[in-house]
C-alpha cells in the first residue's frame, strides 16, 4: 500500500486506471464471495482515495462510487456496512471543486432502504440501520457542502430521507422498553443507538435548511404521521416538531407554523382526537416561536384557529341533532367529550400565543377575536354561523369569550382607555350577550382582567363583609385624566351592565361574586369622587329593585341582590374613609346579622339558608337609607345633590335587537290629557299608551332639523370663540339651574305645566326611564322631556 500510494500521487494521471482495475477485482471478487479479498480491495480504495487530493481524483472517485454501490447492493450485511464505512469516508472529504455531474439518487434510495432493515437476528437489524443513518448522513454533508446541494433537497429525497429518519427515531429497541428506562447514554452508547442517531441526523438536516428548501424538509413529516396514525396519541408529534423548531433557524419559525395550519385545514373532516393531536402540536410549535420570531402569522394563527372552533362547534351541533333518542347514548357522549377536547385546546393555543405578544399586538387580537363573536340582530361579527343554529351559536359566544378571557389575561395597559375602548366594550357589553349566564360571567372576568391593573382581584375573590379593608394592602394609584375622561364617556354603559347583570333569574353564585369584583375594581382603578357617587346611586337602585321586585325575581335572587349590595357598601365606605357613613354601614349589616342574615353574602350563598316569605314587612333599619348616606357624604364635602335623583339605566338601541326582555318593552308612559273644565264623574278619562317607538313617532317632523342643527352648532362655536368668558360661565351655569329644575319636576310622579285651555299632562308611570331620551320639544306648552 505504501508503494502503491507513493506511486499515485507521484503520477496523479494513473489514478483512473488505477481505480478502474481495483474496480473490476472488487466486482469479480464480490461476485465470487471473496469477501478477503473485497476488504483488501476497499481498504486501497479507501487509502488511495484519502491521500490523493488533485484535479485527476475525478475519474478516481467514479470508480469508487461505482464499488461503493456494488457493496450496497450484495445481500451481504458486512458487506453493506463496508460500503457505508467507506461513503462516510468520502463524505468527509472536501473537494476542491464540484462535480456537476455526479449524482447521489441510488445512495438515497439505498441508505433510505437499509434504514427500514426488517433482518430476523435484532443485531444485524441493528447494525444495517445504523449504517443507513450513517450513509443518509454523509449524504447530507457532502450535498450541501456542494455547489449543486439543492438537489439534495427536492421533494423525491426528502420523501425518503425524512420518513426513515422518522421511522428509526420511533423504533426504541423492545428489549429495553420492558426492562425499564435505560440510563444515560455515553457517546459510544448513542453511536449504537438507532433512535438517537436518527435524531441527531435529523437535527443536522433541519439545521442546513434554507428559506427556498424548509417546506420540502418539513411536509415528509406531516405524511409519515398520517400513515403511521401518530396524531392519536401525538406525543412522537410533539416530540418531532420540537425537535425540528430547536433545530431550525429561528427566523423560519413561522414556515413551520404555517405548514401546520395548513395540515390541520387539510385534515378538518378527521376524528376530533386527530385535530386535538393537531392543535396540541402546534401548541408546542408556538410555544417555541413565541420567544422568536413569528412575524406575520399572527392574524393567521387566530384566523385559522376561530375557523376550526367554528368548525368543532358546528360538528358538535350536528351530531347533536342527528342523533335519535334511541341511539347510543355512549357513542353520543364520546362525540361530544372529543369535540370539546379540540375547543379547549383551541382556547389554550389561543391564549398561550395570545400571552406572549406584545401588547400592541395583543390589543389587536383582542378586536380580532371580539368582531369574531355573534351578536344576534346585528351583523358585525365576521364569523359564519349560518349552520350552527342557536344553541351552536351561544356554544360559539362561550368560546370565543373563553379565548378572550385567555389573550387579555395578564395585560396591563396603562390607561383603561387603551385596555377598553369603545369599538371593544360596545359589543363586549352588548345586551345579547347576557341571555346566559356563563356569558354574563365570561363578560365580567374579561373586563376584570382589563381593569385589574394592580393585581388586588386576587384579595377581592369571593363576596364577603370584609372587616377591615386596610388588611387587605390594596394597591391603587390617583386617577389619571384619561381614565377619568373614559368613566365620564363610558360610565354608564358599566353601571347599566352591572345593574341589569344583577336582575337576570338565571345568576349562580358566582355571578353575584363577579359582580361585587367589578364594582369594587371600578372603585378601586376609576373612581372619583363623582363616580363614587355614581356607584352609591347603583347601589340603593339595587336594593331598591329587590324590594320592589317589578322582575319577579326569586326570593333567593332577591336576597342575593341585597347581600351584593351590602358587601359593596361595606367595601367602597371603608375605602373613601368618611366616618358617619361606616358607621351608618355597620349599624345596618349589624342589625342584619342579628335580625335578617339571610341580606348577608356569609348566610344567603351558603347551603340550606333559611329565606324570607316576603320582604314587605321587614323594618327599615334592614336598609341601606339614601338620606342617611347623603348626609354622611355631604359632611365631609361630597356633592350629594345626585343622590337624591334615583338611578335608572340607559335605554339603547341595542335593546330592541336583543331577544331577551328589554326594559323598554316593560315601559309606557300614559299621558292623560284633561279638558280644562272638571269632567263629571261618570265621564272617562282619554288615556293613551305611548311606547319609546310611539314617542319617537310623536315627535315633530324633522324635515328641515338636519339644517337647523348644522346651524345651531355654527352659533354655539362662534359664540363660544368670541364671548367673554363671564356671560359663558353666566349663561351655563342659569342652564343648569334650570336643568336641575326640570329634571326635578320630572322625577314626581305628576307634572303639571302651567294652567292653559288645552288642559293638563300628567305622567303616571315609567317616566324615569327617558332621562336618556334626547331633548324634544314637545307640541305642549312649556314642557321638555329630558
Amino acid at each position: 500500500m505504501e508503494k502503491l500510494t507513493f506511486y499515485a500521487v507521484s503520477a496523479p494521471e494513473k489514478l483512473d486506471r488505477i481505480g478502474s482495475y481495483l474496480a473490476e477485482r472488487l466486482s469479480r471478487d464480490v461476485v465470487r464471495h471473496r469477501s478477503g479479498y473485497v476488504l483488501i480491495a476497499m481498504e486501497a480504495l479507501d487509502q488511495l482515495l484519502m491521500a490523493c487530493h488533485s484535479q485527476s481524483i475525478k475519474p478516481f472517485v467514479e470508480s469508487f462510487l461505482h464499488m461503493v454501490a456494488k457493496l450496497l447492493e450484495s445481500g451481504e450485511p458486512k458487506l453493506q456496512v463496508l460500503g457505508t464505512n467507506s461513503f462516510v469516508k468520502f463524505a468527509n472529504i472536501e473537494e476542491d471543486t464540484p462535480s456537476y455531474h455526479r449524482r447521489y439518487d441510488f445512495f438515497v434510495s439505498r441508505f433510505s432502504a437499509m434504514c427500514h432493515s426488517c433482518d430476523s437476528d435484532p443485531e444485524t437489524r441493528t447494525e444495517i440501520r445504523i449504517a443507513g443513518i450513517r450513509g443518509i448522513q454523509g449524504v447530507v454533508r457532502k450535498t450541501v457542502n456542494d455547489e449543486l446541494r439543492a438537489t439534495i433537497w427536492e421533494p423525491q429525497h426528502m420523501d425518503k430521507i425524512v420518513p426513515s429518519l422518522l421511522f428509526n427515531m420511533q423504533k426504541i429497541e423492545e428489549v429495553d422498553s420492558r426492562i425499564g428506562p435505560p440510563p444515560s447514554p455515553s457517546a459510544a452508547d448513542k453511536e449504537e443507538n438507532p433512535a438517537v442517531l436518527a435524531e441527531n441526523c435529523f437535527r443536522e438536516l433541519l439545521g442546513r435548511a434554507t428559506f427556498g428548501n424548509m417546506n420540502n424538509a418539513v411536509r415528509p413529516v406531516f405524511a409519515h404521521l398520517d400513515h403511521h396514525r401518530l396524531w392519536d396519541p401525538n406525543e412522537f408529534a410533539v416530540h418531532c416538531f420540537k425537535v425540528i423548531m430547536y433545530s431550525i433557524q429561528a427566523q423560519y419559525s413561522h414556515h413551520v407554523i404555517q405548514e401546520i395550519l395548513g395540515h390541520l385545514d387539510a385534515r378538518k373532516k378527521d376524528s376530533p382526537r386527530v385535530r386535538a393531536g393537531i392543535i396540541q402540536v402546534l401548541l408546542e410549535a408556538v410555544a417555541i416561536a413565541a420567544k422568536g420570531s413569528i412575524g406575520p402569522t399572527v392574524l393567521e394563527v387566530f384566523n385559522t384557529l376561530l375557523k376550526h372552533l367554528r368548525l368543532s362547534v358546528e360538528f358538535e351541533a350536528r351530531d347533536l341533532q342527528g342523533e335519535s333518542i334511541s341511539s347510543a347514548n355512549l357513542n353520543t357522549s364520546s362525540k361530544d367529550s372529543d369535540e370539546k377536547i379540540v375547543q379547549n385546546a383551541i382556547i389554550q393555543t389561543i391564549g398561550f400565543f395570545g400571552s406572549n405578544l406584545p401588547d400592541y399586538q395583543r390589543s389587536e387580537i383582542m378586536m380580532f377575536i371580539m368582531g369574531k363573536v355573534p351578536v344576534f340582530g346585528t351583523s358585525t361579527h365576521t364569523l359564519d354561523i349560518s349552520q350552527l343554529g342557536d344553541l351552536g351559536t351561544r356554544r360559539i359566544q362561550i368560546m370565543l369569550l373563553r379565548s378572550l378571557l385567555m389573550v387579555t389575561s395578564g395585560y396591563k395597559a396603562k390607561t383603561i382607555v387603551t385596555a377598553l375602548p369603545g369599538s371593544f366594550l360596545d359589543p363586549l357589553l352588548s345586551p345579547s350577550l347576557m341571555e346566559d349566564y356563563e356569558l354574563r360571567q365570561l363578560v365580567l372576568e374579561v373586563m376584570h382582567n382589563l381593569m385589574d391593573r394592580h393585581d388586588n382581584r386576587a384579595k377581592l375573590r369571593g363576596i364577603r363583609i370584609i372587616p377591615d379593608v386596610a388588611d387587605l394592602k390594596i394597591k391603587r394609584e390617583k386617577i389619571c385624566r384619561q381614565d377619568t375622561s373614559f368613566m365620564k364617556k363610558n360610565g354608564q354603559q358599566l353601571y347599566r351592565h352591572i345593574y341589569l347583570g344583577c336582575k337576570e333569574e338565571d345568576n349562580v353564585q358566582k355571578n353575584y361574586e363577579l359582580l361585587y369584583t367589578s364594582l369594587a375594581l371600578i372603585t378601586i382603578e376609576l373612581a372619583n369622587e363623582e363616580v363614587v357617587i355614581d356607584l352609591i346611586r347603583l347601589a340603593i337602585a339595587l336594593q331598591d329593585s329587590a324590594i320592589i321586585n317589578e322582575d319577579n325575581l326569586p326570593m333567593f335572587h332577591r336576597c342575593g341582590i341585597m347581600a351584593l349590595v351590602a358587601a359593596y357598601l361595606n367595601f367602597v365606605s371603608q375605602m373613601i374613609a368618611v366616618p358617619a357613613f361606616c358607621q351608618h354601614v355597620s349599624k345596618v349589616i349589624e342589625i342584619r346579622t342579628m335580625e335578617a342574615p339571610y341580606f348577608l353574602p356569609e348566610h344567603i350563598f351558603r347551603d340550606k339558608c333559611m329565606l324570607p316569605k316576603s320582604l314587605e314587612k321587614h323594618d327599615k333599619n334592614l336598609y341601606f337609607l339614601t338620606n342617611k348616606i347623603a348626609e354622611s357624604l355631604g359632611g365631609s364635602g361630597y356633592s350629594v345633590e345626585r343622590l337624591s335623583v334615583p338611578y335608572v339605566p340607559q335605554v339603547t338601541d341595542e335593546d330592541r335587537l336583543s331577544r331577551r326582555k328589554s326594559i323598554v318593552d316593560t315601559v309606557s308612559i300614559q299621558v292623560d290629557i284633561l279638558p280644562s273644565s272638571s269632567p263629571s264623574d261618570d265621564e272617562k278619562v282619554n288615556t293613551e299608551e305611548i311606547t319609546f317607538e310611539a314617542l319617537k313617532k310623536a315627535i315633530v317632523d324633522t324635515s328641515g332639523m338636519e339644517e337647523q342643527e348644522k346651524e345651531k352648532r355654527r352659533l354655539v362655536i362662534e359664540k363660544f370663540q368670541k364671548a367673554p368668558f363671564e356671560e359663558i360661565a353666566a349663561q351655563c351655569e342659569s342652564k343648569a339651574n334650570l336643568l336641575h329644575d326640570r329634571l326635578a319636576q320630572i322625577l314626581e310622579l305628576t307634572i303639571r305645566p302651567p294652567p292653559s285651555p288645552s288642559g293638563t299632562l300628567t305622567i303616571t308611570s315609567g317616566h324615569a326611564q327617558y332621562q336618556s331620551v334626547p331633548v324634544y320639544e314637545m307640541k305642549f306648552p312649556d314642557l321638555c322631556v329630558y
